[in-house]
């Protein structure tokens, strides 16, 4: 059941001027960490045997995860009607994460601005998978570009698409598929067979959004968007080189290259054609990650005039 724009806005709204207050989160976890909590209990239990075997728990592990988010959408998207709205608009709001992304990059370019790379690297740590012990600034800035482009995605642009096409049941069936594909959706062991389903799933579920932040980063940028055209296949993602690129492109910088993981160095394919980033296109990129969500609330709210009443 697809929600009106208006609901969809409001809890956009509500996240990024609220946010999930980190005393509250003491108190209450974030439903997040519930989904965390559930994959980590059926992975110990079900994750063991041969590819076959492992391969239908993971399924049966999505199936179980997903299915339990969908139907407690479904219930709430019932029986949430008139003034239960309001609710329904905090509730989906749990779902969303641009004001969490925007604080997570801003602190890492504050201690890019007072020189102090020690705090950079221990910031961008928090939101990235790469080794972050080594980089210098510019690394540094590049890791939380990237991170920034791609989660504007996972964050913002997915959860509030599956929200307006399928109500609360799209919302918290999409964090559900996206927070397994972050546990368990790993091409190591002992996760290949396990997260399988979990890892194409998000694939499936990220394809539209994806593209549809690329494109939203490059309007608001006035360009990037032959970069993303060009660059986003190479990624190994069939999602995140999109606003990755996009990214890139509008900035007229690289991003990707090698990066180490876990003492590991991968050879990663490059996006765009100017040279790496500073800190100052760190401050950039903010700005343009703050206009993408600003056309996107436009378009919300858009929506929102031209919906039946």
């Amino acid at each position: 059941m697809a929600a009106d724009p208006w609901l969809v806005l409001g809890a956009g709204s509500i996240e990024a001027f609220v946010g999930y207050p980190r005393r509250l989160h003491a108190m209450v976890p974030h439903p997040v960490a519930w989904i965390g909590w559930a994959l980590g209990l059926l992975d110990r239990t079900l994750n063991r045997g041969g590819e076959v075997r492992r391969r239908l728990a993971g399924i049966a592990t999505l199936l179980i995860v997903a299915g339990a988010a969908v139907a407690v959408g479904l219930a709430l998207d019932r029986a949430l009607t008139g003034w239960g709205l309001v609710l329904a608009a905090l509730l989906g709001s749990l779902g969303l994460a641009a004001r969490s992304l925007h604080d997570h990059v801003a602190a890492v370019r504050n201690a890019l601005d007072a020189d102090d790379l020690e705090a950079a690297r221990t910031a961008v740590g928090m939101i990235v998978g790469r080794d972050t012990a080594h980089l210098d600034r510019e690394g540094v800035a590049a890791a939380a570009l990237e991170s920034l482009a791609e989660s504007f995605n996972d964050g913002v642009v997915a959860p509030l698409f599956w929200f307006l096409v399928a109500g609360l049941a799209g919302l918290f069936a999409y964090k559900a598929v996206n927070t397994a594909d972050s546990v368990i959706g790993h091409r190591e062991e002992p996760y290949r067979c396990f997260g399988w389903a979990a890892a194409r799933t998000d694939d499936l579920m990220n394809l539209i959004p994806a593209r549809l932040a690329g494109a939203l980063i490059a309007l608001v940028a006035g360009r990037g968007g032959a970069t993303m055209l060009r660059d986003a296949p190479k990624h190994a993602s069939p999602n995140a080189g999109w606003p990755e690129a996009a990214m890139a492109g509008a900035l007229r910088i690289r991003l990707g290259g090698p990066a180490t993981y876990d003492g590991v160095l991968h050879q990663r394919p490059t996006f765009g054609d100017g040279p790496p980033p500073s800190p100052l296109d760190l401050t950039r990129g903010l700005g343009l990650y703050l206009r993408a969500c600003g056309l996107l609330a436009a378009g919300l709210a858009l929506g929102g005039f031209a919906w039946p009443r």
